[in-house]
């Protein structure tokens, strides 16, 4: 399953991963995102709460969240990954390749500090 919740008046996107991720929580996701990007062209930023991250359902899964990343990345300006997982580190050097987006990671301790940044201008 994956919660969402909106902030800045669906600036901000924040997503939070819970149990293994099922082929559709990706069709969910899209029906809340595709109108507002449509509404305003694109989000300010996407916080991913992943602190209770627990992968995939099936490799299907897998290939329909990267689909998802694909036809939405290029929407969204900034994203934040919170999380405390030792592979936090490496992960925007690896999605840059993949994303136009700007990516940082931030510990579960910086969640506040994560949020404040895809809120800034720029």
């Amino acid at each position: 399953m994956i919660d969402h919740n909106w902030h800045w008046g669906h600036k901000v996107l924040e997503v939070r991963p819970s149990g293994p991720l099922e082929e559709e929580d990706f069709r969910i996701l899209a029906a809340q995102v595709d109108p507002v990007i449509s509404e305003y062209g694109r989000l300010n930023g996407l916080l991913v709460d992943a602190r209770d991250f627990a992968g995939w359902e099936s490799f299907a899964t897998l290939v329909c969240h990267c689909k998802f990343v694909r036809d939405h990345h290029r929407y969204i300006h900034r994203i934040a990954v919170v999380s405390d997982h030792g592979l936090l580190g490496y992960m925007p050097r690896l999605v840059d390749h993949f994303v136009s987006a700007e990516v940082r990671p931030f510990p579960s301790a910086d969640y506040t500090r994560a949020l404040e940044w895809l809120a800034e201008p720029g």
